[in-house]
């Protein structure tokens, strides 16, 4: 498999695990033209510190199942914002407050919004 059809592989699998956990407001950003750190961020919302966590470990579940590892997972047990480092995909999973607050879409918004995750 070429490298970019397994990114979009992972970027589809990570945004599936997100929304059998119902996830809210799934962002998916285009940012290979503009960052070396990343080709992609998924951003997500949670209701509680139960759902960041629930979110967390099924998307590393998922991912795992599919032969793709974590790289590091930061924010795990704060429940506010926890992110997950795929290398070319950072998943970011927030409160809703904490998403507001940080508000990464605003400050990644000449990234490329993936519209329909089908279409990847």
């Amino acid at each position: 498999m070429e490298k970019t059809d397994s990114i979009r592989e992972l970027v589809k699998l990570s945004y599936k695990a997100l929304s059998e956990k119902k996830a809210s407001d799934i962002s998916v950003i285009d940012i290979s033209g503009l960052s070396v750190v990343a080709d992609y961020f998924i951003i997500a919302s949670a209701e509680n510190v139960r759902q960041t966590e629930a979110l967390c470990d099924n998307v590393e579940e998922v991912l795992g199942r599919a032969g793709y590892e974590c790289r590091q997972i930061e924010g795990r047990g704060s429940g506010n914002w926890i992110l997950m480092d795929y290398n070319d995909v950072i998943i970011h999973i927030f409160d809703k407050e904490n998403r507001l607050f940080y508000d990464i879409e605003r400050i990644w918004k000449d990234g490329r919004r993936v519209v329909d995750i089908d279409e990847l």
